[in-house]
Formats: structure tokens, C-alpha cells, sequence
């Protein structure tokens, strides 16, 4: 899922280049192993820049040699696609998106156990970890991915509208619609609330309000659960605040970049989306509202506050690999306590318990902000979209019922469309 400005770095000219001289050929695999090198590949994002200025640090202490391979998003991926499916030897430790790709890379066999790794050393600390990054880089019992970054879902909003308005800061649905309603009505031209809205883009936003009223994308037995009461009435709820007192005229085919561009154009009172984008609320050079911005966590439903608390990305190791012990030294290291907590100060959110309670690991982030996204973590879903192999389409099928509902579409009726749909293309994936 792109959904990063960090993560446009270096050019498309230079990432080539450096794809191209940092890996060698299945033969040089060996070579490496036996050279004490690990080969590293990276997607470009704000924490590989990190990672990257301190692997002088980790070839001193551990005597390494890294060679690291940098790739954009989709380079990342078509890499992925041709060396892993064909068994090659070439990658050691590579950089992963746990819940878009981990679930087929492991049905594959492209990751390594790392059940006994991750468990073995008491001073680098599993435990650390949060439930939900940990559940999301576990498949079939078995610990595959390290994570790196977190995200989870708060509220934005308008600190001036609500004093203005007389409204306290809700901490429940139903007082999020409230007020959302108060604001709209006095104040037309702004809106009560806006959210994604596009059918793909949407469903990880909308997962959290449907935790949150006690539904899910899946039963226990693994069957489709998209028309469940639960799931209905928060397809009903979440399309309802955006037909209802979200932007006029709104567009259905809004990602993050268009959501936050209406809110922080001073265009809305509410917004629910990734803690990991709150720059661009309070950035003055990004936001006309950078001082009247808040951050709470997201309100309450019937099932209580269950935002999605989600690895966006993890570090793996190649199951094909020859290396696979100095490619767990190198996780290892960038894993840390220590460089979990530089990477956190830098703006990286950390999958790990104890750069949340550390006080310099919030001390660059909002008070309030900081204060949310902990209670978030406490509570939090380990995943935001189906967790399936094909992602891609499973989040056309679950996302049909939010467009449907802000257009004015019965919600029920979309949801037990989106339930017959989802549950052929389960079965279909089980073939």
C-alpha cells in the first residue's frame, strides 16, 4: 500500500544504479558467506536513511561487511517477484510489507523461521515487541518478520471549532457523530468529518471502526464475515458521517493525500487517519491549521476503542539464503532497543513497548498525539485489510459497501453483496 510521502527519495536513476552494482549473481551468494558479507535490500523510506548513516557502526562491532541494495516501492517489488520465486540465494535480509505481501511470501516459502532466533536472546527482547506488529509477522505459528515501523489510527481534529462549538473532545462514536453534526450545521461550508474514501484506500481506515464495533473482515473459522450485524452497522456509521456531514459534493475516490489535503485546508472539523501522517496536519508549510490541530484515539464504538495497530513495514530473512545467520546479526542490530529509539526520535514510529514509556522516544512527538497512539497500541487490531494472499482484490470487494454507502445505498444490501463476493474469492484462494 503506498501511502508515504517520506518515502519518495532518491531518483529513479540512482535507485537503478544501485540495484544494479549491489547484487551479484546466485554464485557471488557464497562468495559473500564466506567473505563475511550480508546482503541487505531496502525499500527507500525515512527509516532506511537512518539504517544506512549507522551500518558503519554495525561492520565495526560485528566485522560485516554490508552490501545494500535501495529500491522504490514497486522496483522493491518486481525484485521480489523474480529473485525470490526463483529460489535465488542472492538476498539475505530483505525489507517487507507484513500485511500486503507476507502472507503469500510465507505460503511461498520465501521466509525464514525465526521462531528460536527471536527467542533466544533475553537482551534484544521479543517481549519488547507489541501484539499486534508481532501477530502480523507470525504466520502458521511461526515468527517470519521482524517489525520496523508502526501505524495506527487516531483522531484529528480542530481544537478552535470544538471550543468555539462548546464541544468536548469525543470519546465515543456516538459522540463523534454529534458533534460532527453540530459543526456541519452550524458552520456549512465546513465539514463535520472527513475520512478516505475510495474503495481500495478506504477499507484500512474503515477497519478500525469496524473492529471497533465488534466485526471483522473474517470469522474464526476463516470464513467471510463483511455481512455479520457488526459489520453492517459500522459500514452504515462510517459511510453515513461522510454522506451526512462530511465535505459537499464529496468525491469517492479520496486516499489519504485528497483527506488530508480538505482538512488541513482548514475544510474540516474531524479526520480519523495513520498517526504515522500527522506532519502533514502540523506542519506549517503543509497545514493552514498546523496550530489548532489535536490528537486523540479514535472514539469508542460498541465493542470499545479498536483501532488497527499494523507493522507497515518488517525485515525478513530469504529461506533461500546460504547466509542466514549473519542476516539475522544484521536484524539483530537494527532491531535493537537502542536503534529502535534513534529511529523513533527521527520520526519512525517503533514497533516496541519501551520507546513508547522512554521519554525521549515521545519527546519529539506531540503530547497528545504520543498519549493516543499509546493507548492505541494497548488495544490495537494487528491488522487493517483481510488478510489473505491477494490483497489487491479482496480490498475491491470489502471496500464496495463504503462507496455504497456514501452514495446513499442501503448498507446492508452492500454488505451481503460484498459477503457473497468475498467468500467465493476465500474459497477461490484455498485452491
Amino acid at each position: 500500500m503506498k501511502r508515504r510521502s517520506i518515502m519518495q527519495y532518491a531518483a529513479v536513476a540512482a535507485v537503478l544504479s544501485l540495484g544494479l552494482t549491489a547484487c551479484g549473481g546466485a554464485s557471488g551468494s557464497s562468495d559473500a558467506k564466506e567473505a563475511g558479507t550480508v546482503r541487505v535490500t531496502l525499500a527507500n523510506h525515512v527509516w532506511t536513511e537512518g539504517i544506512k548513516a549507522a551500518i558503519p557502526e554495525f561492520e565495526k562491532s560485528s566485522g560485516l561487511k554490508v552490501e545494500l541494495t535501495q529500491l522504490g516501492e514497486d522496483q522493491l517489488s518486481d525484485q521480489y517477484n523474480v529473485k525470490l520465486n526463483a529460489g535465488s540465494d542472492e538476498i539475505d535480509v530483505m525489507m517487507y510489507r507484513p500485511l500486503q505481501e507476507g502472507k503469500a511470501f510465507a505460503k511461498n516459502g520465501y521466509l525464514a523461521d525465526l521462531t528460536s532466533k527471536v527467542s533466544s536472546d533475553s537482551g534484544w527482547d521479543w517481549k519488547d515487541y507489541q501484539e499486534g506488529p508481532v501477530k502480523a509477522t507470525t504466520a502458521d505459528g511461526k515468527v517470519v518478520g521482524v517489525p520496523i515501523i508502526t501505524e495506527r489510527e487516531v483522531l484529528y481534529y480542530r481544537k478552535d471549532l470544538l471550543k468555539a462549538a462548546g464541544l468536548e473532545v469525543p470519546k465515543t462514536m456516538e459522540e463523534l457523530e454529534a458533534a460532527a453534526k453540530a459543526i456541519k450545521e452550524s458552520s456549512p461550508d465546513t465539514a463535520g468529518f472527513v475520512a478516505r474514501t475510495g474503495k481500495s484506500a478506504a477499507v484500512t481506515q474503515f477497519s478500525s471502526f469496524l473492529y471497533s464495533f465488534g466485526g471483522d473482515f473474517t470469522d474464526a473459522s476463516g470464513k467471510s464475515a463483511v455481512n455479520s450485524d457488526a459489520a453492517k452497522e459500522a459500514y452504515a456509521y462510517y459511510g453515513g458521517l461522510i454522506r451526512n456531514y462530511g465535505p459537499a459534493n464529496v468525491s469517492t475516490d479520496m486516499s489519504w493525500p485528497e483527506a488530508m489535503a480538505i482538512f488541513t485546508q482548514g475544510k474540516a472539523a474531524f479526520y480519523t487517519e495513520a498517526d504515522s501522517l500527522y506532519k502533514n496536519a502540523t506542519d506549517p508549510a503543509k497545514s493552514k491549521v498546523a496550530d489548532t490541530v489535536g490528537f486523540a484515539a479514535l472514539p469508542a464504538g460498541p465493542a470499545g476503542s479498536k483501532p488497527y495497530n499494523i507493522p507497515s513495514w518488517g525485515l525478513a530473512v530469504n529461506e533461500a539464503s546460504g547466509n542466514q545467520d549473519n542476516a539475522w546479526k544484521f536484524i539483530q542490530w537494527a532491531t535493537s532497543k537502542e536503534r529502535t529509539l534513534e529511529a523513533q526520535k527521527a520520526g519512525v514510529p517503533g514497533p516496541r513497548a519501551s520507546v513508547w514509556s522512554d521519554p525521549a522516544g515521545t519527546s519529539t512527538y506531540p503530547a497528545d498525539l504520543a498519549e493516543a497512539i499509546a493507548a492505541s497500541a494497548k488495544n490495537g487490531v494487528g491488522h487493517d485489510r483481510p488478510e489473505v494472499v491477494t490483497v489487491g482484490k479482496a480490498r475491491e470487494i470489502v471496500g464496495a459497501p463504503i462507496v455504497a454507502t456514501i452514495t446513499g445505498e442501503d448498507a446492508s444490501s452492500a454488505a451481503d453483496a460484498a459477503h457473497e463476493a468475498f467468500q467465493k474469492f476465500l474459497d477461490s484462494e484455498k485452491k
